[in-house]
């Protein structure tokens, strides 16, 4: 009577399957709901809401509403809001993050960003919330949407990834697409920069959520490609990411999806006609261990309702249940699929 198998390397086959999902509460957001915690005044030097300002799926006081993204505004001079100190000219928030993301992506604090060999003064980041999505954000399922205040100021956005055939850069940041103007992965035209003198519309990292975006084309007349964004760069509190909140607001369309990788572990579990016939159950055999009924001395049988997986160690690591018990006898031999999912 067999109990332990071991399984052959023939037993174990593992795959792993993509699986895409909403990054958003919905599948595209068409509006910007922020919370008025974060609102800024003319003299705050360390509010929060001069670093980063929240992106809700609906009214930030409502009843379930739910943080999306995060937008904030960098510059590499410390541009567009109050020093910390009157002292400290030029650390500021803008400078902070402008470092910050300087640091993750390229792990070096002297190296500026580039956008097709264009380096701007400043940055727009915006961050997905980590809870959004699962392994990465998905590639070409980028669809953003930006408008000025005039109707015929609009564009969309999505990354390069079909147009470069998923050809990445790797930062320290994981992957490096480009964002241009498109749709679905796809570059219109055939230019990276799509702005004269302005580089390419930004950069995208996949593998931790985050959407850099450059502020020289967004500023651009919308006759060159941009939308009059109106970027200040002053030592006051100029609400750049207030700018770019409703840019998106009026643009209507933001759409990301995520995406995960599930690595299965199938275990075919081969029970044969002289294996398994027999059962340890207490209503099986007696004390001394022999068979409670002499029928089954030359026709045992027995059902099979559970699979256990041991180790090396005879400890058991996984239970598979049956939907419905095996009936198992010396003319019959059972094949058992195992799934695991990690």
């Amino acid at each position: 009577m067999a109990t332990f198998t071991r399984f052959s390397t023939d037993d174990v086959v593992i795959t792993t399957e993509k699986v895409f999902t909403n990054t958003f509460s919905s599948n595209i957001l068409t509006a910007v709901h922020s919370s008025s915690t974060q609102n800024v005044a003319a003299t705050d030097r360390t509010a929060s809401g001069l670093f980063y300002k929240d992106v809700y799926d609906a009214a930030a006081a409502s009843a379930g509403s739910e943080i999306q993204y995060a937008i904030s505004y960098g510059n590499k001079a410390g541009s567009g809001s109050l020093p910390f100190t009157d002292a400290d000219v030029g650390l500021s928030a803008t400078r902070t993050i402008y470092s910050q993301y300087r640091s993750l992506v390229y792990g070096d604090e002297t190296r500026n960003f580039t956008f097709n060999g264009h380096e701007p003064s400043g940055i727009y980041v915006l961050n997905i919330e980590r809870a959004r999505y699962k392994q990465a954000l998905r590639l070409g399922s980028l669809n953003l949407t930006l408008s000025g205040s005039s109707a015929t100021g609009i564009i969309k956005l999505t990354d390069d990834s079909a147009t470069s055939s998923g050809s990445a850069v790797l930062t320290n940041l994981g992957r490096q697409y480009n964002i241009v103007s498109g749709s679905d992965g796809v570059r219109f035209g055939d230019n990276l920069t799509q702005v004269t003198n302005s580089g390419s519309y930004g950069l995208f990292y996949p593998d931790a959520g985050v959407i850099i975006l450059n502020q020289d084309p967004l500023d651009a007349t919308v006759a060159d490609g941009g939308i009059v964004l109106a970027t200040q760069e002053t030592a006051t509190n100029d609400e750049n990411i207030s700018k770019l909140a409703d840019a998106i607001n009026l643009g209507k369309f933001f759409e990301q999806d995520t995406q995960e990788d599930i690595s299965s572990q199938f275990y075919f579990v081969r029970a044969k006609n002289k294996d398994f016939n027999y059962s340890t159950n207490a209503s099986y055999i007696d004390a001394n261990g022999n068979l409670n009924f002499t029928s089954m001395i030359d026709n045992p049988v027995s059902y099979i309702t559970t699979v256990g997986l041991y180790n090396d160690a005879n400890e058991l690591l996984a239970v598979a249940k049956m939907s419905q018990p095996i009936t198992k006898d010396f003319t019959k031999e059972a094949l058992i699929k195992v799934k695991l999912d990690y």
